[in-house]
């Protein structure tokens, strides 16, 4: 049976909304969610408005006027974008985007750097003057001056016309729209379902425009985000108000508390903002005592530093040292007791490795005994004898005064601590052992063991934190248990309970032994203890106080008012047995983050509180059941669910399934479990949300998020694996077809590796358009331990695909002839300056291109290598490094036309290039042919605007073309 076709099953302007997503994910705290607390890998909102919109939308006969609508509805056209401006285009920049006939009219003098407005110029004219300019402007440059697509109040009355009358519909609103749209697809409002809520983008964004909406997640953590997500940020301005005052009630408590111990103020009365702690050890070669840190730079900006110095008692004495000489900063630098993984003693100047000083060692059978002493349930500081000592260093005390004009001012100094301020820390540990047990009873402060995991055997391993309270120290622990005491006593509401448990969540990723002190000039503060994916324990750290921690237990909410209708649960995906007429699903996969693991980080401290709030929630990881790793258990764990889900869902029903697209091998092992799920590939878009990384990897964090639609299947046809091939090229091509004809050539929405994402989803649709190919057994592929250079047959249809559709596209213009001739790393090349010319600078377009030519190593083909502003080297920035090497690019045609460009540059003699091709080339004039079509491909070059960095090297491109091809006449 066949259904009507959505639009995102036809076309998705994957540019345009890979732009949007990458300025939501560079609005950090200012986007709707983030506020509400840590999750790993949240999609952003109009990803997910646009794939909701792209599900429900049918596709018309007219797919130009049905992409122009689609764009209309989300505000992306150019009459949205004009809607969504909200900053005004500086004067320079106006300038410089005018004509001169447009400047003499406006500007009474020809300064491009102070030009000037002519008198007497209306507001009116100044406004036509913004849209002018604007107008003319790509999307990248028009998005720098306007609000998110959610930000922006209704379209006019005369843009919903439009849309009515193309839909058919009567909406004047989004939400009215999506209930439109649902009513004549499924017969009542749509109901979009989610099982790995997450952090909440998926149901909250669904909610937001109208759908009704499931959500569960195995996490209980997972689950109060997306609770939040709903009734917080999703609230009135009335009830953020309320929540607000309540957090303030909280937070003065605490203050009146804290100022009643004394613990954060000094003598003169000024409170201290942050304490900075570091490790001790012995260095087993002298004995001495040594204070561990791989750097003593406290604040480049205030050029703080600590300076150690030997005292009579076999230890260090630390000095800070503010408004520091180049000297100074110089000798402070020289100080690291942390280097390469050892610990060094400046005493001795002997190094000892870190493992050796935690006394690991390897058994008979080859296993590493690891040799630190875990730590008992009732102990928060270390013992004596004790690898690991902890030891405060440094305090930045805040100093209030009023200046000579009667205004209130601010400095901020550090300080070494004083026998006043260890005798209040002496206090701090007091006031806790007096409240620990009491503590630890009501769930205020953590007692749960940390259980040994891929993510926790570190603090384990690496410190001998065996409870998770011992990832705090004594100052940390009483501050947060403070103000969980407070909460509970003070909380009247389950929002109250909420708010309360998200501002500690906050408060415990801002401030633990974990969070790292960041010394860079224009930022010296502390940083989250998940900036990364991981429990990294440090040799120094960072503890906050209560004043310090006024803007994380504030959070910024980012509320929008809506009526949420739907059903919340925390529970196991394989358990669902409630219908939705959409899933859509953003499931853990290989491993990408272990979840269950980091989020007991929190819920060791949310346990207590959030049975009370959640009072038919559970409240563990639920860690047994999982879904993580690779291989059979997983593969069946995923089958099961999306089985599950297929089963729950309509006939006319869809799913998109959001993974991050990493290679072929991902891509056949998912597709084979949505198809053993009774799935069927519908298509597939690429959408890159990149930034450059301070995430787990190191380098580039390129994060490329795959929508996967389905539908049921519902053939009964069985194929053999030989006869899929014809069905594979046919709709390969028609698919790269298809694409090029609705495609803006002004402003084109497909790449390259868009094309080849097509190619991928086109040979799954063929094959998961039947119910079982002879020659694949799906079932002992997913059970199959497949070693890392096994392919499956999918692996191999896919990269049959990726073959038809890389011959397909070749250059605009390039001779097909000699493009077959070149290497892998030539086509790599070429094709690249195609991304270029289509001003793509993302590093997943050129990992993708590396992937379809089979090229394994390029970065050094890269003059830059960042997420967002890849790009290849010029001939010039070449010049002539590895050149001949013949496993590499070196020894090529193209390599050696790019030295020859590069050389006739250099000693400006074009003769001179065509000379080098003539040298080196020991088949020249057999290949004369291909050196001016690779030059003729080059020289256009010179006069794209984006590619400024080819100018010259293009124009000479363009000489030696007609050198070579007057050679010898």
């Amino acid at each position: 049976m066949s259904y009507e076709k959505s639009f995102i099953e036809v076309q998705f302007p994957v540019s345009k909304v890979s732009k949007e997503s990458y300025k939501e994910r560079k609005a950090n705290l200012g986007q709707t969610l983030t506020g509400l607390g840590k999750w790993w890998g949240r999609k952003p909102l109009i990803l997910v408005r646009a794939a909701i919109l792209g599900l429900l939308m049918p596709a018309s006969n007219d797919p130009k006027k049905d992409r122009d609508i689609f764009l209309k509805i989300l505000t992306m056209d150019n009459e949205g974008l004009w809607h969504r401006k909200n900053k005004s285009i500086p004067m320079k920049v106006l300038y410089k985007n005018l004509t001169h006939s447009e400047r003499q009219r406006y500007f009474e003098n020809e300064d491009a750097d102070k030009p000037k407005y002519k008198k007497g110029i209306t507001t009116a004219e100044k406004n036509a003057l913004q849209r002018l300019v604007f107008d003319r402007f790509s999307y990248d440059e028009k998005l720098e001056y306007c609000l998110r697509p959610e930000e922006v109040k209704n379209i006019s009355e005369e843009e919903w016309k439009e849309i009515n009358s193309h839909l058919g519909t009567s909406a004047s609103n989004i939400q009215e729209l999506i209930r439109e749209l649902g009513q004549r697809k499924f017969g009542h409002t749509p109901i979009i379902g989610d099982c790995f809520s997450g952090g909440g983008s998926i149901p909250f964004e669904a909610a937001r425009i109208g759908c009704d909406v499931y959500a569960s997640d195995l996490n209980p953590i997972a689950m109060l985000l997306t609770w939040a997500s709903l009734h917080i940020a999703g609230a009135s301005d009335d009830e953020i108000e309320e929540l607000r005052a309540f957090q303030k009630k909280i937070y003065d408590l605490a203050d009146k508390q804290i100022l009643e111990w004394g613990i954060e103020t000094n003598e003169r009365g000024d409170r201290a903002d942050s304490y900075l702690y570091c490790h001790e050890a012995l260095c087993p070669e002298c004995g001495y005592k040594v204070p561990l840190s791989p750097s003593w730079i406290i604040g480049k900006g205030t050029k703080t530093v600590a300076i150690l110095r030997e005292n009579e008692e076999n230890g260090f004495n630390i000095e800070i040292i503010s408004n520091a000489s180049e000297d100074e900063i110089k000798h402070a630098e020289s100080l690291s007791t942390i280097k390469n993984g050892n610990m060094y003693c400046l005493h001795c100047e002997k190094s000892t490795p870190i493992p050796s000083l935690r006394r690991d060692r390897r058994g008979e059978d080859g296993t590493v005994e690891f040799g630190l002493r875990k730590w008992q349930k009732h102990e928060f500081i270390p013992k004596p004898e004790d690898v690991f000592q902890e030891r405060l260093y440094c305090i930045r005390y805040v100093h209030e005064y009023i200046d000579d004009r009667g205004n209130l001012k601010t400095e901020r100094y550090f300080v070494a601590p004083n026998e006043n301020d260890l005798k209040r820390e002496e206090k701090i540990a007091r006031l806790l052992s007096e409240r620990f047990v009491e503590w630890q009873d009501k769930g205020y402060i953590p007692s749960l063991l940390i259980e040994e995991g891929y993510n926790t055997t570190q603090p384990i391993r690496e410190r001998g934190w065996a409870y998770w309270h011992q990832l705090f120290n004594p100052r940390q622990l009483l501050l947060h248990g403070l103000l969980v005491e407070l909460i509970d006593r003070e909380a009247k509401t389950q929002n109250e309970r909420v708010i309360g448990l998200l501002g500690i969540n906050k408060c415990c990723n801002w401030n633990a032994k974990l969070s790292r002190w960041n010394s860079d000039g224009a930022n010296e503060k502390g940083q989250e203890v998940f900036s990364d994916q991981a429990l990294n324990t440090l040799y120094n750290y960072l503890s906050r106080t209560l004043l310090s921690l006024n803007t994380t237990w504030f959070f910024n909410i980012n509320n929008y008012d809506f009526n949420f209708n739907g059903n919340l649960y925390v529970k196991d995906g394989r358990e669902i047995n409630d219908n939705c007429d959409v899933w859509i699903t953003d499931p853990p996969y290989a491993d990408a983050v272990n979840y269950h693991e980091l989020s007991e980080y929190f819920l060791s401290w949310d346990k207590n509180l959030l049975q009370n709030t959640f009072p038919d929630w559970y409240t563990d990881s639920k860690r047994i059941l999982a879904v993580r790793g690779t291989g059979e258990s997983f593969n069946n764990s995923m089958v099961e669910i999306y089985r599950n889900l297929a089963n729950h869902m309509p006939d006319n029903g869809l799913q998109v399934v959001m993974f991050t697209h990493q290679d072929v091998k991902v891509w056949a092992e998912l597709s084979m479990i949505l198809w053993s799920a009774g799935l069927q590939v519908s298509s597939a878009w690429n959408i890159t949300t990149e930034t450059n990384a301070n995430g787990a990897r190191k380098g580039n964090y390129v994060q490329g998020t795959v929508l996967l639609v389905l539908r049921k299947q519902s053939s009964d046809t069985v194929a053999y694996l030989d006869e899929l091939f014809p069905d594979i090229e046919s709709e390969v091509k028609a698919q790269i077809d298809s694409m090029r004809l609705i495609d803006d050539k002004d402003d084109p929405n497909f790449s390259d590796p868009d094309y080849l994402l097509a190619a991928y989803a086109a040979s799954l649709k063929v094959l998961t358009s039947y119910k079982r190919i002879e020659g694949i057994d799906v079932q002992y592929e997913l059970s199959k331990a497949r070693n890392a250079n096994e392919d499956s047959p999918i692996v191999n249809i896919i990269n049959e695909a990726v073959k038809i559709a890389y011959d397909y596209l070749i250059p605009t213009g390039f001779d097909k002839y000699v493009w077959k001739t070149l290497t892998p790393k030539e086509r790599f090349y070429l094709k690249g300056l195609e991304l270029e010319k289509q001003n793509i600078y993302q590093l997943s377009a050129y990992q993708e291109l590396a992937r379809g030519f089979g090229v394994r190593e390029y970065k050094n083909i890269l003059v830059d290598a960042k997420a967002n502003t890849a790009r290849l080297r010029t001939a010039t920035e070449f010049g002539t490094r590895g050149l001949g090497d013949s496993s590499n690019f070196g020894s090529t045609l193209l390599r050696n036309i790019l030295v020859a460009i590069h050389i006739a540059n250099k000693e400006e003699d074009s003769i001179k290039g065509r000379n080098w091709l003539k040298t080196e080339l020991t088949d020249y004039w057999n290949m004369r042919s291909s050196i001016i079509e690779i030059l003729k491909y080059i020289a256009p070059l010179e006069f794209i605007e984006n590619m400024g960095h080819w100018q010259k090297d293009a124009h000479m491109a363009s000489i030696l073309k007609e050198l070579v091809e007057n050679d010898g006449v």
